[in-house]
């Protein structure tokens, strides 16, 4: 039976560098971050371009989902509200799959660090710090599995999500 692993939190939590992780560890995986399917500039919020980026995530979902090859299917992407995981799993074939929700979680002052971190080497934006901590209070509220990252290393998160 294949696992889907939908992997989420706000920006700087450390879902791509868990994804990674979880990608070697697990057997037959392949790795998909939502932020490669809508990489911009400028970067532009509208209707049209939220249904293209579900359109794009669901169509290469569905495409790892339908390979042979693949057992392990892992998707990261920011997902702070529920109606965004309702409408990507209502379009993705799931029948035969196990669906495993996460959502990874820190504390404020962890996220702080690590987004400082990011801006200071040019990674991100400085304005990345504020949208996240705004988004933070929200993923308590998903039907999601939630992980606490805050002092833990990315291989011991990872190895907690493989555990599930």
């Amino acid at each position: 039976m294949k696992t889907l692993y939908l992997i989420g939190g706000p920006m700087g939590v450390g879902k791509t560098a868990v994804c990674q992780c979880l990608k070697r560890m697990l057997p037959n995986s392949v790795f998909l971050d939502g932020d490669w399917c809508w990489d911009a500039d400028p970067f532009q919020v509208t209707p049209e371009t939220k249904r293209m980026v579900q359109d794009n995530i669901v169509y290469l979902l569905n495409s790892f989902l339908h390979c042979s090859a693949y057992e392990n299917v892992l998707f990261c992407w920011v997902m702070h509200e529920q109606a965004i995981l309702d409408c990507l799993l209502q379009r993705l074939d799931t029948a035969g799959c196990a669906v495993k929700a996460v959502s990874l979680l820190c504390d404020e002052a962890s996220l702080r660090e690590r987004l400082g971190g990011d801006i200071r080497r040019g990674l991100r934006r400085a304005d990345v710090l504020e949208r996240s901590l705004a988004r933070l209070p929200l993923y308590p509220r998903l039907a999601t599995i939630k992980i606490e990252t805050s002092g833990k290393s990315v291989r011991a998160v990872a190895e907690e999500i493989a555990a599930l």
